[in-house]
Order: C-alpha cells, then sequence, then structure tokens
C-alpha cells in the first residue's frame, strides 16, 4: 500500500496592486451582487440574507459575518483576516484561492461547499460543518475543529498542520495518504476504512486500533 503523503500545492489568492489604499468601511450585498477588487476593513455586513453572491479580489480585515447565509455564495482570490464568520450559512458555496487567517469560524455551515487552493490559520471553526464537500489542494494550520462534521467528504491533496479535530464525525471520508500525526483526533468519530493508509504517530495507532476492535496487549 503507497500511504506515501502527497502535499497540497496552495496557489495564493491574487489581489490588485495596492489594494489596501481601495480602504472602504461599507459594502451592500444583496441578490446577485459582484463586488471586486476591494479593502474593506471593521464593518458589520448588515444583510441577513442573499443570493448568488459574488466576490472577487477582496480583502476583508475585522468583517463580522455572524449569522448571514449567503446561497450560492462564489469567492475567488479572497482573504478573510480576523474576520467573525460564526454561525454563518455558505451551503454549498465554491470557493478558490481564498485565504482564512485568525477568522472566527465557529459553526460555519459549508456543507457541500467546495474547496479549492484554500488556506486556512489559527481559526477557531468548532462545530464547523463541512459534510459532502470537496476539498483539493487544501491547507489547515493550528485550528480548532472539535465537534467539528466532516462526513462523507472527498479530501484531495490535503494537509493538517497542528489541527484539533477532538470528538469531531468524519465518518464516510477517507484519510488515506494524508499524514495526521502532528494534530489531535482524540475522540473522533470515524469507520475503519476511512482511516485506512493514514499516516498516523505510533500513540495515534494505539487510538485508532479501538476503531478496528484490536486489543493492546502490554
Amino acid at each position: 500500500m503507497n500511504n506515501k503523503q502527497v502535499l497540497p500545492k496552495v496557489i495564493k489568492p491574487k489581489f490588485i496592486k495596492g489594494i489596501e489604499q481601495t480602504c472602504i468601511k461599507t459594502i451592500d450585498v444583496e441578490d446577485e451582487a459582484s463586488i471586486k477588487n476591494i479593502y474593506i476593513s471593521d464593518y458589520t455586513i448588515e444583510t441577513r440574507e442573499a443570493n448568488k453572491v459574488e466576490f472577487e479580489g477582496v480583502v476583508f480585515n475585522k468583517v463580522d459575518f455572524k449569522g448571514i447565509t449567503l446561497n450560492a455564495l462564489e469567492l475567488t482570490d479572497v482573504r478573510f483576516e480576523n474576520c467573525d464568520l460564526s454561525n454563518a450559512n455558505f451551503l454549498g458555496a465554491i470557493i478558490h484561492r481564498t485565504e482564512f487567517i485568525n477568522c472566527k469560524l465557529m459553526g460555519l455551515n459549508l456543507n457541500d461547499a467546495t474547496l479549492q487552493n484554500v488556506y486556512m490559520d489559527n481559526c477557531n471553526g468548532q462545530f464547523i460543518l463541512m459534510n459532502y464537500i470537496q476539498m483539493k489542494n487544501v491547507i489547515l494550520s493550528e485550528c480548532m475543529f472539535q465537534n467539528s462534521n466532516i462526513q462523507t467528504s472527498k479530501l484531495d491533496k490535503v494537509e493538517f498542520r497542528g489541527c484539533s479535530f477532538i470528538l469531531s464525525q468524519m465518518s464516510g471520508t477517507s484519510l488515506s495518504g494524508i499524514d495526521l500525526s502532528n494534530s489531535n483526533f482524540e475522540g473522533v468519530g470515524i469507520q475503519p476504512e476511512d482511516i485506512r493508509g493514514a499516516i498516523v504517530s505510533p500513540m495515534q495507532a494505539v487510538d485508532f486500533s479501538k476503531i478496528f476492535g484490536l486489543i493492546i496487549k502490554e
């Protein structure tokens, strides 16, 4: 069995030169809005629900998206810095060349989403929903995903760097070829076929052996 990890090559978002100089304090997020090439800082999104919104070439800094529903959302070349997306609903979103840096993602709904060339760093994603998701070329670094749901999902060239998935549900999501050794998967709900071929530490091997019904004799 080939269990060598294939590391992702994440393409960073692309922004216009001097985008910080375009800084604005307010935007209108409404149905079929197309918002491009701006830097928005220190703002609370007042819209509660909108359909077919597109953000392209946008940097959000300290922007509050809490509880917003954006149906059929498309993100391309976007960076979220110190933003709060807690309990936002991005069901079925298409997310490409996007970064989440120091963000609150608690309870964020990304079910049925497609993530490609995505980087998450130092984010709080407890209770995040990522069921039926497709990830390709994604790096999750130093993030908390305790009690998250990542079930029946497809992970292709995904890297976990020091993340916590304690008590998360991941059944139906194959982790074959993914290095789990420097992340915490204590109490994770997963099936034997999902963990087969994953790269684990010796301590994790003992923990995961319980899934296979093995009894370790000292």
